[in-house]
């Protein structure tokens, strides 16, 4: 009980933002989040924040068993947002039989995150193999190594062997490697702030539009 309560206190002393973070004016944001987490993203590189594409992606069964892994974003266009995996790996089990997601992109220099909600669908072939080939050599080879997840067995012959096919046929994409598409129902936009605890803004799928929501701490 002690060594709890003392992570405890130790928890609770650590600094949670430093330096100074940007405002957010609500009023301001756009009809749609889509160009807000555009917004966001641009003004996260621009910052220097460290990997500001790493986002986690929450996936259930159909059973409920929920599993969240860090991937990275791969692109934001007018309707949704991009990652890409392999098909036959756990996340895209899930996906094929509980096509929705949820999403999480965490700026911690700049005290945000984008919250998403939203179905999944595969885009199309020619995105998932231009993504595929635009990976480094060594990251293509890992992918198609060996069955994503399952247990290791003889990693450096399996690489090599990967190494060796891709290096014999450059154009090589396997078929399950696929760039999906989450088009997003909700988007929340947190910002923390010096004066208040956070502002909190929800975008909310209402028919073709959006329904702008503040919501409390």
């Amino acid at each position: 009980m002690s060594d709890s309560e003392s992570l405890r206190t130790r928890l609770r002393a650590l600094k949670v933002f430093g330096g100074e973070l940007p405002t957010f004016d609500t009023y301001a944001a756009p009809d749609a989040p889509l160009p807000l987490l555009v917004e966001w993203l641009n003004g996260a590189i621009d910052a220097g924040v460290v990997q500001p594409q790493a986002m986690a992606i929450a996936t259930a069964s159909t059973q409920g068993m929920p599993s969240n892994r860090t991937l990275l974003l791969k692109d934001v266009d007018d309707d949704a947002v991009w990652f890409a995996s392999l098909s036959s790996g756990p996340k895209g089990h899930d996906i094929a039989t509980n096509p929705h997601a949820a999403l999480n992109l965490y700026w911690r220099e700049q005290g945000r995150q984008v919250r998403i909600v939203g179905r999944v669908e595969p885009g199309p072939r020619a995105v998932s193999e231009a993504d595929f080939l635009a990976r480094h050599p060594n990251a293509r080879a890992g992918a198609i190594a060996g069955p994503q997840s399952e247990p290791l067995d003889d990693y450096e012959a399996a690489v090599d062997a990967a190494r060796q096919r891709i290096s014999d046929n450059p154009e090589y994409v396997p078929d399950d490697w696929t760039a999906y598409r989450v088009i997003p129902d909700t988007v929340e936009f947190w910002q923390a702030e010096r004066e208040r605890d956070q502002v909190r803004l929800r975008y909310r799928r209402e028919g073709d539009g959006w329904v702008r929501e503040l919501l409390w701490p």
